[in-house]
């Protein structure tokens, strides 16, 4: 039983320094814009909009994506050398990618709108070469999402935060190492992505009567998750111009 316990610390040491070996500093990719903030109860609501969205759009969504598109594809660690990570003898062998899926084991990739938190299950596999062997692995994962809104883009970002990985069948010096290259994977390529254009809906309404048009872009966005739903709370500016002649 000692044993055991020791080669695992020997195992997960050695893993992680084996992580910084070679893949150094994460690098990190700021947020578009502000964080959003919940909304303000004392807040004048005037010209402001809600946007409910649900847990079954991202359902349907994922699900078209799975279906129509495939599983989306992550190459794992593209600025390693490939001397070094890759020996020749497994490079047609491993693909060196992790693949989402679905669903695996008892977790199913979706979105979750929980505990005041937007939760996203994750199911993957994939394979690596890594210390003279080619690892299949599959595993899950549990992220966060935080939402941003870029004002000059007219944009609602969201970044994904991986806080936990569990692959199955994994030896621990593999398994600290896969896992930091998942994080990062995730991390580095689908980070930021775009969750609503608002620019979309801007306005922009002809007044006959008064021979002008008004327009409003949205200045401030607020959220506020529920369960199962989350709000977002668009506050517009408005304007006014009149028409030349």
């Amino acid at each position: 039983m000692k044993k055991s316990i020791l080669l695992l610390f020997i195992g997960l040491f050695v893993g992680a320094l084996a992580t910084v070996y070679f893949l150094g500093s994460p690098r990190t990719r700021g947020m578009p814009g502000t964080p959003l903030k919940p909304p303000d109860p004392s807040a004048d609501t005037a010209g402001t909009v809600t946007v409910t969205i649900d847990e079954t759009f991202f359902a349907s969504l994922l699900g078209t994506i799975f279906s129509k598109l495939g599983p989306p594809p992550l190459q794992l660690s593209q600025t390693q050398s490939k001397s070094v990570i890759q020996p020749a003898v497994f490079q047609n062998s491993c693909n060196n990618v992790v693949v989402l899926n679905a669903e695996g084991g008892n977790v199913k990739t979706g979105v979750r709108f929980t505990g005041g938190k937007i939760v996203a299950p994750l199911a993957f596999a994939g394979s690596y070469s890594v210390l003279g062997q080619c690892v299949q692995f599959k595993g899950t994962g549990r992220a966060t999402v935080d939402l941003s809104f870029d004002a000059a883009r007219q944009t609602v970002f969201g970044a994904l935060n991986v806080e936990d990985v569990a692959l199955d069948g994994v030896s621990p010096i593999v398994s600290t190492l896969v896992t930091a290259f998942v994080r990062r994977a995730i991390a580095e390529q689908l980070n930021p992505f775009e969750v609503l254009p608002v620019s979309q809906l801007s306005l922009s309404l002809p007044v006959q009567v008064s021979g002008g048009i008004v327009k409003a872009i949205v200045k401030d966005v607020r959220s506020e998750v529920q369960e199962g739903t989350l709000k977002l709370y668009l506050t517009y500016d408005f304007n006014a111009e009149k028409k030349n002649g």
